[in-house]
């Protein structure tokens, strides 16, 4: 499955190589030698199973950045909105599968909307640049649930 051509400033998405041989497979999944390093530093990271029809999001960040890598088992819909007025793809939709048959790395900046749905049972893994309520978790949480807002622009269908 080739790799959607998304313009949105600042999201880098990237195809995953799996190495197999006789023991089984590896995938690399963030190298400090290898985009996005310029304005990533992971924080924190996380694994995630999701159920067939879950949806995540749709949702953004003020100054996180997510770095998603979706590799299987399962694929997911994944859907970006940039919420960034005067760029020049405000508020383009971008879909496309990724996961198993479509195994990528994204890196999300901030302030651009984001959102997954389970197309099967599937896996995710993030690694943002933020901790999620900051250290100890005693700080806000930096998310804008666009999922819970019924007049949101930003809807997965």
């Amino acid at each position: 499955m080739e790799l959607p051509n998304v313009e949105i400033e600042g999201v880098v998405i990237k195809k995953l190589v799996k190495h197999t041989d006789e023991r089984g497979w590896l995938i690399e999944l963030y190298r400090e030698d290898e985009p996005p390093t310029k304005h990533y530093r992971p924080a924190m990271s996380y694994v995630s199973k999701s159920y067939a029809g879950v949806r995540r999001g749709p949702h953004e960040h003020n100054k996180q950045s997510d770095f998603f890598m979706f590799y299987g088992p399962g694929d997911f819909m994944f859907y970006l909105w940039d919420n960034r007025p005067g760029n020049p793809n405000y508020q383009v939709r971008y879909k496309f599968v990724v996961g198993e048959s479509n195994a990528v790395s994204i890196l999300v900046p901030p302030n651009v909307v984001h959102g997954y749905e389970a197309l099967g049972v599937a896996f995710s893994f993030n690694s943002p640049t933020d901790l999620h309520g900051g250290y100890h978790r005693l700080d806000p949480i930096d998310e804008i649930k666009h999922e819970l807002n019924p007049n949101s622009p930003f809807k997965i269908d």
